[in-house]
């Protein structure tokens, strides 16, 4: 699995988007640092940028790659190769690949510039958001043998979680004000992976009062140990349940 896998990163590693992607997450970090001698509202406008370019990018990257790989997929399902290797090979390589552009982009200029607690925790969670849209990207591929139904589908899952989803969330607090939402708020928003990972990242940066009034109880939930590893958690179900899912349903697709 891991001889697939490395194989399947260099070619990966050596794609010219992936090199444009890695160049583009550095100049914005190195940019939002130069543009403002406050580091916390560096940190905040790439915040800003993050929750919205890596989403976008592992999904649709991924999704790109696994309906461009289908030949070479193939070719190994033709080997005495277990299929769950295969799947898990792809997917070691995409995440390995897209979290390394996200580390050398953002990770290693934010810790240069600004090594603090909250840098710490937004490298973690981009990270952690990497990881969960590669694996909705393979959930979305895996859904259709049609690479322009899988594009769409994947873009559907971006579409719902970073922009749809916020919406909606807004409405039911505004409808239903006048109750205590706050649990509900907090299973609500770990529905979505974008708005756990912001809330976190957020309250690090000390401006809970930028959430309203819900966000006195975010500070002492997210704010705690238990916290952080709640959210650690929930994010990383993101990641195994759609993976889970996909390689189910690519262990009885007849490709």
């Amino acid at each position: 699995m891991m001889k697939i896998a490395k194989y399947a990163l260099l070619d990966i590693l050596r794609n010219r988007f992936v090199l444009f992607y890695t160049f583009f997450l550095l100049l914005v970090s190195l940019s939002m640092f130069s543009l403002d001698s406050d580091s916390s509202k560096a940190t905040l406008s790439l915040l800003n940028i993050i929750l919205m370019v890596v989403p976008l990018v592992s999904i649709i990257f991924t999704t790109i790659h696994f309906f461009n790989s289908y030949e070479f997929i193939e070719l190994m399902l033709s080997q005495p190769i277990n299929r769950k290797a295969i799947f898990a090979s792809e997917f070691i390589a995409v995440s390995a690949a897209l979290c390394t552009s996200y580390l050398v982009g953002i990770g290693i200029p934010v810790l240069l510039l600004n090594n603090s607690a909250e840098s710490m925790v937004l490298i973690l969670s981009g990270l952690m958001l990497t990881l969960v849209f590669v694996a909705l990207g393979f959930a979305a591929s895996i859904s259709t043998r049609d690479k322009a139904k899988g594009i769409g589908v994947a873009l559907l899952f971006w579409f719902y979680f970073s922009l749809i989803y916020d919406g909606l969330l807004l409405y039911i607090i505004y409808s239903f004000s006048d109750y205590p939402l706050e649990k509900i708020t907090l299973m609500l928003v770990s529905l979505n992976p974008v708005d756990l990972a912001r809330i976190v990242i957020l309250l690090k940066l000390d401006i809970s009062a930028l959430m309203g009034y819900t966000g006195a109880f975010y500070k002492n939930f997210f704010g705690s140990s238990l916290g952080i590893l709640y959210s650690l958690g929930v994010l990383g179900l993101w990641v195994i349940i759609p993976f889970l899912i996909s390689i189910k349903v690519f262990l009885k697709k007849d490709i």
